[in-house]
């Protein structure tokens, strides 16, 4: 039987409630014993009640933060190339099978999405270009 892990991350929006594990009890029964709130984005790491971390529980918890980071920029990065890959097959939809009826319903929000995309975009590129010109 493979052990468990010392510690559960149950993962909620911005971060996880974190639990230590204990399966060596009498009763060989899994017990988790709350120990910590964990915000990913503001990077904080709040103690459970009056708990006190230990220095093993906090590099442990702080390996956890250091790859969930790492997993939500990698799944950020994967939804644009995911994007990207709808608008073609919007345009393809729209060339080929959209029809009146199904412009007509989504066209102004397509068009104003698309514009404020681009403007950022745009706006973006030209402040990489003018800091990139600046650092030569």
């Amino acid at each position: 039987m493979n052990e468990l892990p010392d510690y559960y991350f149950r993962v909620r929006e911005n971060g996880a409630v974190v639990f230590r594990v204990d399966s060596e009890n009498r009763q060989k029964r899994i017990e988790m014993d709350q120990i910590a709130v964990v915000n990913v984005k503001k990077r904080e790491i709040r103690p459970h009640g009056d708990r006190e971390l230990t220095q093993a529980d906090l590099d442990r918890i702080e390996a956890w933060m250091a790859e969930r980071i790492a997993l939500l920029a990698k799944r950020d990065i994967d939804d644009i190339h995911r994007a990207v890959d709808y608008l073609n097959t919007t345009t393809q939809w729209v060339q080929s099978n959209a029809t009146d009826d199904q412009l007509e319903e989504v066209t102004d929000a397509l068009l104003l999405a698309m514009h404020d995309l681009r403007t950022v975009l745009v706006r973006k590129k030209a402040d990489r270009l003018t800091r990139d010109r600046g650092e030569e």
